[in-house]
């Protein structure tokens, strides 16, 4: 007991600084895929950095209010594979309410499964290689810009892409944001300083009115739903059960399915459990003692709250930059959920043509009666999976 008292204020500190950390990695790392995922879909600018303001506001609130109710170090974030795909599906529509109705029917969808297990089980339930293949697919074109940006933008590029490599091998956890930075530099160089004072550089959230369009929940919305159980909340349960923690997953995932419905007329696409933060914060690296380690968690909420106040700026920030160099960085951020999800879709020898097939499908970013290419992805590798799966003698 002395020992502990003697060490409280120590104690404290440490998940602190590391839910600070966690908050900022989480942000840098990611908000320029969110941004442009949303731009793909028909937001302005203005909803844009609605969206990113109502995502900050949630995560961090979620953030806050389960880990101190349950003590545990339940953390949240944004779907990042959720935004690569809005990336991905930018041809599919250039009406933000409907892009907004699919990010309200995937919520729902995901409250449902908090409510029916069922439902989660069937999600759960796809082929690993299949879903793995399906995020791979997403993933690809991202991951390609960094190429094309060095080619289309040498000066802005090339020194984003060798800070992020220096910094990947010496400290990989300031990788991402150190080249973020790096990349807004020389956006301030090239673009000047007139980005400062737009118009959205203020936070302010917008109500965007939702639109229900049949195709577009199909190829946006469903899509989402998929990406954000299987790439998001299962491995985010994972996390957790790994350092020993067992959160009640009706109440966590009705509180990212709610949250996520009322992010979404706000232009927030979705809420879940993270998982790559969650590691840092559920971890040894938090606390020794795992008693204490959801400190680290709320640290981190309140350090979103903080950071959704910039959210209109790093809006602006976007808006200044060639897109190919937003990309770019999204590009180095992703490399390392590509190669885990290819490595996945390839695991089991025996469905390495499903897989492959779904992967290409997906990649091609083709539209077929308005729906777009994840779902059709999915549809391409299920049936290649039961064909060459059907009668195959035991033990071929």
């Amino acid at each position: 007991m002395s020992e502990q008292s003697s060490g409280a204020s120590p104690g404290v500190f440490q998940p602190i600084s590391t839910g600070i950390v966690a908050a900022i990695t989480g942000f840098a790392s990611s908000f320029v895929l969110v941004i442009a995922g949303l731009r793909a879909v028909g937001a302005s600018e203005a909803q844009a950095s609605s969206g990113l303001l109502a995502l900050c506001l949630l995560v961090g609130v979620a953030c806050i209010a389960l880990p101190c109710y349950f003590r545990m170090p339940i953390s949240f974030a944004w779907s990042t594979p959720g935004a690569a795909l809005l990336v991905a599906a930018g041809a599919t529509t250039d009406n933000f309410g409907a892009a907004v109705g699919a990010f309200l029917v995937c919520g729902a969808l995901i409250v449902l499964c908090g409510l029916w297990p069922p439902l989660g089980r069937v999600i759960t339930s796809i082929p690993r290689p299949l879903a793995g293949a399906m995020l791979a697919g997403i993933l690809f074109p991202i991951c390609l810009a960094p190429i094309q940006a060095s080619i289309e933008q040498p000066l802005l590029a090339i020194p984003v892409v060798l800070v992020w490599l220096v910094l990947y091998r010496l400290a990989p956890r300031w990788a991402v944001p150190t080249a973020m930075i790096v990349a807004a530099i020389g956006i301030g160089i090239t673009a000047g300083t007139g980005w400062l004072s737009a118009p959205t550089s203020a936070p302010g959230l917008v109500f965007v009115a939702p639109v229900f369009d049949p195709l577009v929940i199909v190829s946006l919305g469903l899509p989402l739903f998929v990406v954000t159980m299987a790439g998001q909340n299962v491995p985010g349960f994972a996390v957790l059960s790994t350092f020993g923690y067992r959160p009640p997953p009706r109440s966590v995932l009705v509180w990212s399915g709610i949250g996520t419905m009322l992010g979404s007329v706000f232009g927030a696409h979705n809420m879940n459990l993270a998982a790559i933060t969650a590691a840092l914060m559920a971890s040894p690296d938090a606390h020794r003692d795992p008693s204490k380690r959801w400190i680290a968690t709320v640290a981190s909420g309140f350090g979103y709250l903080v950071l959704g106040l910039g959210a209109g700026l790093a809006t602006a920030l976007v808006a200044a930059s060639p897109p190919i160099l937003i990309i770019a960085v999204a590009g180095l951020a992703l490399l390392g959920a590509l190669v885990t999800n290819v490595t996945s879709a390839l695991e089991e020898s025996e469905h390495r043509i499903s897989a492959m097939a779904t992967f290409l499908v997906t990649a091609s970013g083709i539209t077929i009666v308005g729906i777009g290419s994840a779902f059709w992805g999915l549809v391409v590798g299920g049936i290649f999976m039961l064909w060459l799966g059907w009668r195959r003698p035991l033990g071929a």
